[in-house]
Order: structure tokens, then C-alpha cells, then sequence
């Protein structure tokens, strides 16, 4: 048989305080009593009573001399209120985790639509207490169940945000599933994991020896909330029992099980469960094997054992909330990591950088004895080694990274391994006069070039690190650079006569006349600054390192167009663009022109095209000739006319004929007149 022993057990700190500050006040020689028993354990309620301390229910019981100490569940806000109102003598022993969760539920009562939902037994003492604080619509759910109800309700009430808190000795478990369902029900609900970490370190070391063990003895005040907890969650995975001293052993069939785990609530006493322990070694006849080959009092001596400002420590995340991680570090204080104190990035919250069971290297920033809480710091630690990283980087020219958090006078700030690093704007950006905003939030890479380890201070350049790069693109494209090789490039400036096109280190240009198949008098007609093109290399002088770029697409080609549709001896619609002495040109197709020539543009004798015709004047012409290796059109008006006057010849026969008329004059076009028939 074997006896396994839980390394957290015995009081926490809410507790401890408690209890020295009742005993120190009797030591006083001072008159003591407790409104209600100062902590859920007969036997130290009873000691206390034994030296004096007595128990009284309401303030007005208090007799003339006496200080009213106020137990560690915490009291109502109108019981405070009542005592100062009369001047009575007191002394606040409500655990610090019990009065921050008072002081969330009073903040966010009071903002609009605000529903506070608290995870507790609504009769517990620390739950009526923190109800009191709550300024506006308040609600206990004790379990899933319930939880679930209030939250259908408070979702189809349209406009409620509701705030989750919970007791300080709530089973971890059920807020989880509770927090899993809020965020399936209502997804504006606020949480806070108001939770003491020693209760859930304890939760959580309990569930894991019971998952190994035949029966687990919790040891504790059969009135004490965390004590039934601890029952609770080892009940779902072997038989547990509640004892409240050795002498309850006798109750239980401990013999018939071959691993026996032992726990104790967060107000039991030392004494109390080594009594239990050896008691139990006694009458099983085995040795006791404590948690990670750590006695009880070597356990009981590590937890209470004191931190101090820059001490480094390891930290196990027990719960992340909206604005902070809290940890344990492995004595009886509370570990507090603001997401402030996690991180530089204000893109991150605390669920991006930690969960639940991760062990983070941290240096304690404050310690608060009295509130039981020390808050911790993982970007100073950081910061520390951080440094080192950059000094080593500036001999080495090592690369770094780092993300841009501010911009200040005369440059940028970028945050590397926790440590600042000034970067000028001269060596911000690859070229002068480039704006910084565009590097705000932006990770980015650079080189230190410069620190003073005397100040701490560090100087980068990202400008050095984008000039390697570029040297490096330009040599890979010069290797694999041809003619006809198609790249995709960004159009990096614009000129009268054409497009610089930057493709991926090394600038090539596109002249206007390969930009479009039609005329154009910019650039700019066809595309801008900024644009992501499609080019080809027409054209490489390797030694000036020039390059010459096609845009331009043969399928838009419009002599490829014109042979595909049209055809000498075919009549088509033209519009006239210019006039020129010896004729005009015509447009019959997109980037086509046809020449019409003067004497092409009428029957009758034209001396000057203008007589005739005008520019955006639309005309029918037939196609008389194509020269596809010259780029020529020829066209004519007067053969359109033709063709239409041969195919009516013979009904304009019959109607000559009607009117006495017998002969036509008939010229190499077709039909030019009609003759009498005298003269014929």
C-alpha cells in the first residue's frame, strides 16, 4: 500500500492572514471578536475561543472595547458602511482575492448594460458579500445549468454585456465549461477569472493524484467551500471523503485500497494534516510518498517562503484573462503578469502569448505582502537577455527582427527580444524622403549599428539590411534575365516618354509606343504608379545594365485584329480623324487608319479634302488594299459609291427606259450617265 501526499495543501494566504492577525491582536492583549468564524475550521475557531476571540453575527453585538475583525469570505458592502457610520474599531482580514473580486464587480456594475454574473453559492458568506458590491443587475448560478438559463435570458434582453466572475473557491472545471458556453451564447461577454490560484493549483494537483489512486482522504471544515470542492473533483475519478481530524479515519475502509492520496483544504491547519499523515502511515503500516519527492513541511516551507524585487522566477500559467496572466509561482502569493508586462506588441492579448499550464521565465517586479501579490514581468526579463542579444548582434552585424511600435522625432522605434532599438529616418527606408507611417506595427528587419551599454541604448539601420537584399535580387536577376522572359513588376515612376517598371531589384523600361497598340500622348492613359504589370524583356544591354520592356500583347495587336475581320474589296464604317493635302485618313478599326485618297473621295473633282469632308465626319469606304509588312490601309469613298451604283444598273435601265431614255454611258466603275435617245 502506498500514501501519496498533495505538495499544496494546508492554508493559502487569505487564511494565513486571517488567522496570525486574530492571534497577533490576542497576543495584543487586545479584546477580540469575529464577525462569523474567521475561517470554515473547527479547530482553530475553537483555539481562538479557548484565548477569548468570540464569534459574534452583527456588528451591534459588539461590546465596548472590543475590535471587530472581519473574516477572510469578506463581509457585506452595508456592514462596512454600518461600522465606519459608528465609529467601531476593526480589522479587515478579508482575503485580498475576495476584495478583488468586490472591486471588478463595483467597476463593471456601473457601466451601461452591464449584467454581472457570478459563479458561487449564493449562501456562501463570500458571495453575499461580493452581491453587496454590485451596483446594478446581479446574478448567482451555482452551476452549468443555471448558468445557462440566466445567459438565455440576459441574450434575448438586446443590448445586456455580461460580466462573468466567479467565488475565489469556485471549481475550475465548471468555470471553464461555463466560459466555453457564454462564448457560444453571448459573444460580448466580458470574463474575469476571479478564481484564487491556490485554490486552483490545488483543484488541479488534486485531479491529478486522484486519477492515479483507489481513494482520496481530503482533509478540512465540513463547512469550508474549497474543501468541498477539492471533494468534488476527485470524486469524478476515485471515491473521496471528507475528514475533519484523524479521528474521523475510523469511519473510513482504507485498508481494501492499494494507493491512498491525501489533499486538505485551503483553511486547514498544518498540525492538523500531519496528524492525519502519520496517523495513516501508522495504522497502514507503509511509508508515505510525497508529491514530487517533496515532504509535506519541505512543501508547507517552500510555499511560504518570501520573494523579493528582481528575483527571477519560474511561473506555471493557472488562468489568462482579459488584461493579465496569472501564474504560480510556488509560494503562497498571488502571481499577477499584466499583458503591459508581457509584451510591446498592442496587437496581442494575453490568450495570444500564454495558456493555461505554460511555465514562463518572469522577474518580480513589486510585492505586495499585505494583498498576497506579486506582480511579475516577462518583457523585462526579456529585455535583460534581450540586450545581451543586441550587443552581440552589433559586433556580429547579425540581422534582427522586431515590430515597429511607434513613430518618433527623427526615426522609429522597434522592439527586438524585448529591447527597444531606435532606427533614424535616414536608415529607415531604402531611399531619402519615403514616408514611416507605412512601417507602423510592420515587422521589419535591420542590422544594429550602434549601442551604448552604459545607457542601455541601441541604434539600427533596416536601410543597410534592404540594400543587401536588393544587391542580392539584382545578381539573381542578371543571371536569369533573357529576352522574352516574362516578369511581373511594380510601375515605380512615370515619364513623358515611358514607364519604370521595378523587377525585383533592377528597373527595366517600358517606351510609350509599347505600352499601347493606339495612340497615346502619356504614360499615364494606360497605367499608374503603384500598378502590378505583366512585362516581357524586348531588349538587354548587359554592360550599361539596361533594360528594355514590352507591354504591349500580340493578341491585341490591331493588324492581327484587321486580318481576322476585314478584307480588301469589304465596305466598312470609318470615321475621319485627320486631312492632309493629298487626302484624308479614316479609322476603320481600333489603332487602324486608312489613307482616302483625294482622288479616291468623291465622283466629282475635289481640290481640297476639307471641300468634302471634315474631322469626326463618319463615312462608308471600301477597303482597296492592305500591306500588312508596311502598316498601310488604302480606302475609298468613291468606290463605295460605285459598288452601290452598279448593283442598282439595271432597275436604274428600266427607269432610263421609261422616261425615253435608250443608252448609258458606262465607264470602267459601272454606270456614269445616261444619254437621250436622240444623241445615242
Amino acid at each position: 500500500m502506498t500514501l501519496t501526499v498533495c505538495k499544496s495543501a494546508g492554508f493559502c494566504f487569505g487564511v494565513e492572514r486571517a488567522v496570525k492577525m486574530v492571534y497577533r491582536l490576542l497576543d495584543e492583549g487586545k479584546k477580540v471578536c469575529t464577525l462569523g468564524p474567521i475561517i470554515h475550521n473547527p479547530q482553530i475557531v475553537a483555539e481562538m475561543a479557548g484565548r477569548g476571540a468570540r464569534i459574534i453575527e452583527e456588528p451591534s453585538q459588539a461590546e465596548a472595547g472590543e475590535i471587530i475583525v472581519l473574516r477572510s469570505h469578506g463581509v457585506t458592502k452595508q456592514v462596512i458602511e454600518y461600522i465606519k457610520a459608528n465609529n467601531m474599531n476593526y480589522a479587515d482580514a478579508s482575503c485580498p482575492f475576495v476584495s478583488r473580486v468586490q472591486k471588478i464587480v463595483a467597476e463593471q456594475s456601473r457601466q451601461p448594460g452591464a449584467e454581472v454574473i457570478i459563479l458561487g453559492d449564493a449562501e456562501h458568506p463570500e458571495v453575499k458579500a461580493i452581491v453587496s458590491y454590485c451596483e446594478g443587475s446581479c446574478h448567482v448560478a451555482d452551476n452549468e445549468d443555471d448558468f445557462r438559463q440566466i445567459l438565455e435570458k440576459t441574450a434575448r434582453n438586446g443590448g445586456k454585456i455580461p460580466v462573468l466572475a466567479a467565488q475565489t473557491t469556485f471549481n475550475k472545471e465548471i468555470y471553464k465549461s461555463c466560459v466555453n458556453l457564454a462564448k457560444k451564447i453571448c459573444t460580448n461577454t466580458i470574463f474575469f477569472d476571479t478564481i484564487c490560484n491556490a485554490t486552483a493549483l490545488r483543484q488541479k494537483e488534486a485531479v491529478q493524484l486522484a486519477e492515479n489512486c483507489d481513494i482520496m482522504i481530503v482533509v478540512g471544515g465540513k463547512t469550508s467551500s474549497n474543501t468541498a470542492k477539492l471533494r468534488d473533483v476527485c470524486q469524478r475519478h476515485c471515491p473521496a471523503f471528507l475528514i475533519e481530524s484523524a479521528g474521523d479515519l475510523k469511519n473510513i475502509d482504507i485498508m481494501s485500497n492499494a494507493r491512498v492520496g491525501l489533499t486538505a483544504g485551503a483553511s486547514t491547519p498544518a498540525r492538523i494534516i500531519k496528524e492525519v499523515q502519520e496517523t495513516m502511515s501508522d495504522f497502514m503500516n507503509v511509508n508515505t510518498v510525497d508529491g514530487d519527492d517533496i515532504s509535506f513541511e519541505e512543501g508547507l516551507e517552500q510555499t511560504l517562503k518570501s520573494v523579493h524585487n528582481g528575483d527571477r522566477v519560474i511561473g506555471e500559467v493557472i488562468a489568462v484573462g482579459p488584461t493579465e496572466v496569472q501564474v504560480d509561482i510556488g509560494t503562497k502569493h498571488a502571481g499577477y503578469v499584466p499583458l503591459a508586462e508581457l509584451t510591446d506588441d498592442p496587437t496581442k492579448t494575453p490568450a495570444d502569448l500564454a495558456k493555461v499550464g505554460d511555465r514562463l521565465d518572469l522577474i518580480v517586479s513589486r510585492v505586495n505582502d499585505v494583498e498576497g501579490t506579486v506582480t511579475l514581468s516577462k518583457k523585462r526579463l526579456d529585455s535583460i537577455a534581450g540586450y545581451e542579444k543586441i550587443c552581440k548582434a552589433a559586433e556580429t552585424s547579425e540581422i534582427l527582427s522586431g515590430i515597429v511600435t511607434e513613430i518618433v522625432r527623427g526615426g522609429v522605434i522597434a522592439v527586438s527580444n524585448g529591447v527597444k532599438v531606435f532606427i533614424p529616418m535616414s536608415q529607415a527606408t531604402l531611399t531619402k524622403n519615403e514616408p514611416l507611417e507605412g512601417l507602423l506595427r510592420k515587422e521589419v528587419q535591420f542590422r544594429i549599428i550602434e549601442v551604448n551599454p552604459s545607457r542601455r541604448r541601441s541604434v539600427g539601420s533596416i536601410r543597410s539590411v534592404l540594400k543587401d537584399q536588393k544587391k542580392q535580387k539584382q545578381e539573381k536577376f542578371w543571371e536569369e534575365a533573357e529576352i522574352g522572359k516574362v516578369y511581373k513588376g511594380e510601375v515605380k515612376s512615370l515619364t513623358s516618354y515611358g514607364a519604370f517598371v521595378d523587377l525585383g531589384g533592377v528597373d527595366g523600361m517600358v517606351h510609350i509606343s509599347e505600352l499601347s497598340w493606339g495612340r497615346i500622348h502619356h504614360p499615364s492613359e494606360v497605367i499608374k504608379e503603384g500598378d502590378v504589370v505583366e512585362v516581357y524583356i524586348r531588349d538587354i544591354d548587359a554592360q550599361s545594365k539596361k533594360i528594355s520592356l514590352g507591354y504591349r500583347k500580340n493578341e491585341d495587336n490591331p493588324w492581327e485584329i484587321l486580318r481576322q475581320t476585314l478584307q480588301s474589296g469589304v465596305k466598312t464604317k470609318g470615321k475621319i480623324v485627320s486631312l492632309t493635302d493629298f487626302g484624308a485618313f479614316a479609322n476603320i478599326s481600333p489603332g487602324i487608319d486608312g489613307l482616302i485618297h483625294i482622288s479616291q473621295i468623291s465622283q466629282q473633282h475635289v481640290a481640297k479634302p476639307q471641300d468634302a469632308l471634315s474631322v469626326g465626319q463618319e463615312v462608308e469606304v471600301m477597303i482597296t488594299d492592305i500591306d500588312y509588312e508596311r502598316k498601310r490601309v488604302s480606302l475609298s469613298i468613291r468606290a463605295a459609291l460605285n459598288d452601290e451604283d452598279r448593283s442598282k444598273a439595271p432597275e436604274e435601265r428600266d427607269a432610263a427606259e421609261e422616261k425615253g431614255f435608250t443608252s448609258y454611258e458606262i465607264g470602267p466603275d459601272g454606270v456614269v450617265g445616261e444619254l437621250p435617245k436622240d444623241l445615242a
